[in-house]
């Protein structure tokens, strides 16, 4: 995972420019960079693909520029092919293919693209500036119009630049930026194809589809490790990684000291496929503590990211301080595809569909933001097999009355293409349950528990009125929304609401994103 500032003209200091873009560097240990020939430029490596200097960007070819935080899958194939075309590579980075393919295909280039990625290029050709980010916002991306001169400025972090502009928003994903202009080049959320198939040639199709999206995300040149809840998701991703690996893979699980629901399912499956595993232990206090800084590296009010941040970033926190691994793998964007607990509740297919494409565009926002943010925030690179786009493509384009739960069995489809020697049956068929919960309901519960101690009542129906923006509706989400402004005041409209469960639906009129809220819950705490 690594980091960029690039503002377009030269007109604010140096000195400040390097002061705010320093913010992010821990998204780039290895090595720093900066330029001043065509605007301000500077990059943050964090060295996963050709680690040595080589590898360093802003890459060069024929007065253009680009730098890119990102992972482009396939690219030794192309490599091949640019050398055979004629173009001579100075690194084994991923990245220095963006140049001679920006050259060949312009802007058509990203929508060419198998990757995840955020960047920015120079034209010089042209003089203009060119950015673009990934279709599911993987990679984050932020703009901002300088207070100087109005001009455009990009950073992979918003709080390098909410000093120097005046106002900082996201880079919205599957789009790109020319000549002050955002255009969509791809929308992961729609599909042009309904797939009726049978379910075993459905199932079949998703087994290969996700087997393919994992294989591609282990080729690493710095050592990998894997997040497992001991939940569906993350259990299939690191037991597809371990077939297709020579050596036991490591993996990765916390949970709180006294009731983690978790930790004895990651153990049961790290058993079952014969990795290296490590369980790490947290308790009140360490949630406590850690909250601010959480939510700093967020830049977030949400509710249900902070939960599920907490657990994760103590996690990579410690595979960071104690392990030599630089790039995890981890089990998002699953359930925004096969379902939540709530979808449960959806009326028919048309709006099982619906929500799935509401969630989709918004994932930049919640899960895929705070898995980028609590592994970079360590030094670290998040890999997203199940945000892979031909398998997103794919199960978005499933009939939605086959991935509705008509089956008693929640994501039964993605449950049954990997029926077999994949998990144990118990695993395999396991109820969900959220993140923030499977840690241990206490970790919540202290949560909660602090902030009703902080604000008494009156002070709670008083402050939330500083806040008729996303004004918070409990003195949870207050806490949070004071630690945020704190940081990153006049920014709430980078997050566009509370991310909850469908109010319009039966059942689903709740006050609080856990699952644990909803009818339907059951065994899932167990």
């Amino acid at each position: 995972m690594c980091s960029f500032m690039v503002y377009t003209k030269n007109d604010i200091k140096k000195e400040d420019y390097l002061k705010e873009f320093q913010k992010i560097s821990y998204r780039g240990p290895d090595m720093t960079k900066t330029d001043f020939c065509h605007g301000m430029w500077g990059f943050h490596r964090l060295a996963i693909m050709g680690l040595e200097e080589t590898g360093m960007q802003p890459f060069y070819y024929k007065g253009n520029m680009v730098v890119c935080n990102g992972e482009i899958y396939g690219f030794r194939k192309i490599k091949k092919e640019l050398i055979k075309e004629g173009y001579t590579f100075k690194s084994d980075s991923d990245c220095e293919l963006l140049l001679p393919l920006y050259e060949k295909y312009q802007e058509k280039m990203f929508k060419k693209l198998d990757a995840e990625f955020a960047c920015v290029i120079y034209d010089n050709s042209t003089k203009d500036f060119v950015a673009a980010r990934d279709p599911i916002g993987i990679r984050p991306l932020f703009y901002g119009y300088s207070k100087v001169s109005g001009s455009i400025m990009f950073a992979s972090e918003a709080k390098v630049l909410i000093k120097l502009c005046d106002k900082v928003s996201p880079f919205p994903p599957g789009y790109y930026y020319k000549k002050g202009e955002f255009i969509q080049y791809y929308n992961a959320s729609k599909t042009k194809k309904v797939i009726d198939d049978d379910l075993e040639t459905i199932t079949k199709n998703i087994k290969k589809k996700l087997e393919k999206a994992v294989v591609k995300r282990i080729d690493s040149d710095a050592p990998i490790g894997y997040l497992l809840s001991g939940g569906l998701d993350s259990s299939l991703v690191c037991s597809i990684a371990s077939r297709h690996t020579k050596k036991p893979i490591r993996t990765f699980a916390i949970g709180m000291s006294k009731d983690a629901i978790d930790l004895k399912y990651a153990k049961q499956v790290a058993d079952y496929i014969g990795s290296i595993h490590t369980e790490v232990i947290m308790d009140e206090k360490q949630v406590l503590d850690i909250l601010r800084e959480v939510i700093y590296h967020l830049e977030t009010w949400d509710i249900t990211t902070i939960r599920a941040s907490i657990g994760m970033y103590l996690l990579t926190k410690w595979i960071h301080e104690n392990t030599d691994i630089k790039v995890l793998l981890t089990g998002e964007v699953s359930d925004e595809l096969f379902g939540y607990k709530y979808t449960d509740f959806a009326p028919n297919a048309k709006e099982f569909q619906l929500e799935s494409e509401k969630r989709i565009k918004e994932l930049y926002m919640y899960d895929v933001l705070r898995a980028d943010r609590c592994i970079s925030g360590t030094s670290l690179e998040a890999r997203v097999p199940f945000a892979d786009l031909k398998f997103v493509k794919y199960v978005m384009s499933i009939n939605p009355k086959k991935k509705m739960n008509t089956y008693q069995k929640g994501k039964y489809l993605l449950r049954k293409a990997f029926e077999g020697d994949y998990l144990p049956e118990e695993i395999l068929y396991r109820e969900k349950a959220a993140f923030s919960d499977a840690v241990g309901h206490s970790m919540v519960d202290y949560l909660k528990e602090y902030a009703n101690k902080k604000y008494s009542d009156e002070e709670y129906k008083e402050r939330i009125k500083k806040y008729p923006l996303h004004t918070p509706f409990t003195k949870e989400s207050l806490l949070y929304r004071e630690i945020f402004e704190e940081f990153y005041p006049s920014c709430s409209n980078m997050i566009i609401d509370y991310w909850m469960p469908n109010k319009n639906w039966e059942g689903c009129n709740v006050n609080d994103p856990s699952a644990r809220v909803l009818a339907n819950y059951g065994a899932s705490g167990k």
